[in-house]
């Protein structure tokens, strides 16, 4: 009996072993997360146009729409020097960050009001280093920590032609009613790159063709939307928020879920 009993343990253990080495074997996709900025005092504007780059080309999900130059302005080579074309009242990195974190307040002609409030998705100090990122687009670089600092503390940022009120901290929820599914993709600007009821933004796959989803597959794509990329989508991987998960409340989580899944 007892010799049986060690076939069968060597049998288990066996499996286990194999399932291990091949569990192992599979790459593993990891989220890009913006990340994170410890700004020193002295930081340069070369440090701060290097994590802005960073933002902008990845986590930061800018290219999205603005590479396109279609659905956005392509800034690229050109933020730093149509600043005063566009709110000669504003200096330069004051117009971007409010930009940024305002995008209502001023939409290039020939552009819909589409650009979500940054300040979901990036701290204080990423969309500081992204303006100085847009900044040596063809202009001069002037953010400089003091800047940063007058936003981290709440008071105003002299712009030096102008003012703009600071960026609040990123991590704050949505308002809207968790009974109220379509109100919360909305409010997160979700419809900017998916179809809605045959509107909105054809970037990511349309919501109108997920109801043959998984619940389960749509609440790991919200949670960590660059663990399962959609076919055909490959080359957008890594560029959808990841913040959802922290602003989201559960309620809300599992309306968008139960109602995306069940889409005929």
């Amino acid at each position: 009996m007892w010799r049986t009993n060690l076939k069968v343990a060597f049998v288990v253990l066996g499996t286990l072993a194999v399932y291990t080495v091949v569990a192992n074997a599979i790459p593993q996709i990891e989220s890009d997360v913006p990340t994170e900025l410890t700004l020193r005092a002295d930081v340069t504007a070369e440090e701060l146009v290097a994590a802005g780059e960073q933002i902008y080309t990845g986590a930061g999900g800018c290219m999205v729409c603005h590479g396109l130059g279609t659905r956005a302005p392509d800034v690229l080579r050109v933020a730093g020097r149509v600043c005063a074309e566009r709110k000669p009242e504003l200096e330069c990195k004051a117009y971007l960050y409010e930009s940024l974190t305002d995008p209502g307040a001023y939409v290039v002609e020939g552009f819909q009001p589409i650009m979500p409030d940054m300040r979901r998705t990036l701290s204080n100090q990423q969309i500081w280093a992204t303006v100085a990122f847009l900044e040596s687009q063809g202009g001069e670089v002037t953010v400089t920590a003091e800047d940063i600092g007058a936003g981290e503390e709440g008071g105003t940022v002299d712009s030096g032609g102008g003012t703009v009120a600071p960026a609040a901290a990123s991590e704050f929820a949505f308002a809207t009613e968790a009974s109220d599914p379509v109100g919360l993709l909305q409010e997160a600007a979700c419809t900017a790159c998916h179809v809605l009821d045959g509107a909105g933004g054809p970037i990511g796959p349309a919501f109108d063709s997920m109801g043959d989803l998984e619940r389960d597959y749509i609440r790991r794509s919200i949670l960590n939307p660059a663990a399962d990329t959609a076919r055909g989508y490959e080359a957008l991987a890594g560029t959808m928020p990841v913040t959802f998960g922290d602003q989201f409340s559960a309620a809300q989580l599992e309306a968008i879920v139960q109602f995306l899944a069940d889409r005929p």
